[in-house]
C-alpha cells in the first residue's frame, strides 16, 4: 500500500514539474549586426519559451580559431556556429554540419540571393543559413573629396583611389586619406589583398598548383598597398582590422575605407557615425584588367553535427536568417540597419533602396563577384578573397602576418613576398600538391 502511495505521489510530483528549458551555445563573431541579434533575441525565446540562449562572442580571428577546433574534434561545446563562405563547402564534405532541412515551413528559401544561397550549397542541400552577405566598397567623404575638386567615379581605378587618397589626407588635423585592413588574418588582410591582387591580374596559384606570391603582379599589388597606406594611411595600419577602421571611418579620421559592403549601414547612420551625412558609396577599383577588387562573403549560421540539440538550433537558425527578423530589425531598428545581402524581397522594397543609400551598390557587387572564375588569368581554384581549399585557412594567415609585418616597415616587400612564397610552397608540398 505504502509502495503504490509513493508511485502516485511521484506520478503526480512528475506531472506538475515544468519541463526544464534547453539551452543553445550559440558562437558568433563580434560584429554590428550580430550585435543587434543578440539584443532582439527576446523575440525568439518568447516564441519559444522552451528554449534559454547562451552567447559566446568572439572576435574575427578567434571565432575562427575557436569554432574549427570545436568541429574538427567533435567537440560539441557550440550548437549554432557564425561561419564564413569558405568553411561551409570544406566541413560540409567531411560531414561536420548537419543539411538544414527542419527549417521553418514558411523560411522561403528560394528567396536568397543565387550567388549568396549557392555558396552556402553542397549536394544541392543548404548547410547554412545567411545572416547577411556582402560584397567589398568604397566608402568616401564627399565633403573631403569635394574640397580636393575631385569626383568620385561610380567605377573607380586604383590609380584614382591614390590620387584622391594624397589629395584627402591632412595629418595635422588627423586626417588619412586611405583606411585598408593591415591586421594579420586571411579574413582580415589577405581578404583585402587577395581580392585586390585579382585585380592586379594576380594568383595565389597556377594551374600546376604551383605558389605564384613571387609574381610581379603580387608584388605590384603589395607595393601599392604599402605605399598608399605608408603615405596616406593612420599610424599603426598594420593593426587595423574591420572593426578599428570602421571606428576611424565614423569618427572622421578615413578620407576613404574599402571593406565589406555591411559596413554602409554604420557609417551612414547619424547615431553610429559622426560623418553619416557626408557619406558617399562606389564599386571597389579596378586596374582596367576585367576584374575588380571585390569579394563574396556570407556570415551564416550552421549547425554543427556534433550538437545533441538539432532541432532547437534549427529553429533558432529559421529565426535568425528569416524574412520575418529582417522586418523585426526594421521595426526595432530602422530599416537601413536590416541584416544586407540575403533575400531579394528586401532589395524588392523601395522603402529600403530608399532608406539605405549603400543598398544598390551592395546589391551589384554581390551580383558582380565569381568565385568560380575570379583571376584574370585561369586558375584550378575557387574563391575571390580566399581559396577553397582546406590548407588556405594556415598558408593565408602564414602570409598575412608576412604582409602585416611588411606594411609596418619590418622588411621589404620583395623579402615579405619571397617568405611567403616559400612558406606556401612548403606548405603545399607537405600537403600532397598538385593533387589529380
Amino acid at each position: 500500500m505504502l509502495n503504490k502511495l509513493c508511485i502516485a505521489m511521484c506520478a503526480a510530483l512528475t506531472v506538475s514539474l515544468p519541463a526544464l528549458a534547453e539551452t543553445l551555445t550559440i558562437a558568433t563573431v563580434n560584429n554590428g549586426d550580430m550585435v543587434i541579434m543578440k539584443e532582439l533575441s527576446d523575440d525568439f525565446t518568447k516564441k519559444n519559451p522552451s528554449i534559454d540562449l547562451e552567447w559566446v562572442t568572439f572576435e574575427e580571428n578567434i571565432l575562427r580559431q575557436r569554432v574549427t577546433t570545436d568541429v574538427a574534434t567533435k567537440g560539441g561545446q557550440y550548437d549554432v556556429m557564425t561561419i564564413g563562405t569558405y568553411e561551409v563547402p570544406i566541413w560540409a564534405k567531411r560531414g561536420w554540419l548537419l543539411p538544414l532541412d527542419k527549417l521553418d515551413a514558411n523560411y522561403d528559401i528560394d528567396d536568397l540571393l543565387p550567388a549568396v544561397r549557392d555558396g552556402l550549397t553542397v549536394n544541392d542541400k543548404l548547410h547554412a543559413a545567411p545572416f547577411y552577405a556582402e560584397s567589398s566598397m568604397v566608402m568616401y567623404r564627399t565633403d573631403l573629396l569635394a574640397k580636393a575638386g575631385l569626383k568620385m567615379p561610380k567605377e573607380p581605378t586604383w590609380k584614382f583611389i591614390k590620387e584622391a587618397a594624397a589629395a584627402m589626407t591632412d595629418k595635422a588635423n588627423n586626417v588619412y586619406g586611405i583606411c585598408l585592413r593591415g591586421k594579420a588574418g586571411w579574413g582580415e588582410n589577405m581578404a583585402l589583398l587577395t581580392a585586390m591582387s585579382n585585380s592586379f591580374g594576380a594568383k595565389w596559384f597556377d594551374q600546376k598548383w604551383e605558389p605564384q606570391l613571387d609574381s610581379k603582379a603580387w608584388h605590384d599589388t603589395v607595393d601599392y598597398y604599402v605605399s598608399l597606406l605608408q603615405n596616406y594611411g593612420p599610424p599603426g595600419a598594420s593593426s587595423n582590422g574591420f572593426n578599428e577602421n570602421l571606428a576611424l571611418f565614423q569618427t572622421g579620421k578615413c578620407g576613404m575605407w574599402i571593406d565589406a559592403t555591411v559596413a554602409g549601414s554604420f557609417v551612414s547612420n547619424p547615431e553610429d557615425s559622426e560623418v553619416a551625412d557626408k557619406v558617399g558609396f562606389a564599386l571597389a577599383p579596378d586596374n582596367g584588367l576585367g576584374k575588380r577588387g571585390n569579394w563574396l562573403w556570407a556570415w551564416s549560421l550552421a549547425v554543427p553535427a556534433s550538437t545533441k540539440k538539432s532541432d532547437a538550433a534549427m529553429k533558432f537558425v529559421s529565426w535568425a536568417t528569416s524574412k520575418e527578423y529582417l522586418a523585426l530589425v526594421a521595426k526595432e531598428k530602422g530599416l537601413a540597419k536590416v541584416p544586407p545581402g540575403t533575400r531579394q524581397s528586401l532589395y524588392n522594397n523601395p522603402a529600403y533602396m530608399e532608406a539605405s543609400p549603400f543598398a544598390q551598390i551592395t546589391l551589384d557587387s554581390i551580383n558582380a563577384a565569381d568565385p568560380n572564375n575570379p583571376t584574370v588569368d585561369p586558375v584550378p581554384y575557387v574563391g575571390i578573397q580566399y581559396v577553397a581549399i582546406p590548407e588556405f585557412q594556415g598558408i593565408g594567415t602564414a602570409v598575412g602576418r608576412q604582409l602585416s609585418a611588411v606594411l609596418a616597415g619590418q622588411m621589404s616587400v620583395k623579402e615579405g613576398l619571397a617568405r611567403s612564397q616559400k612558406l606556401v610552397k612548403r606548405s603545399m608540398r607537405k600537403a600532397g600538391y598538385p593533387k589529380n
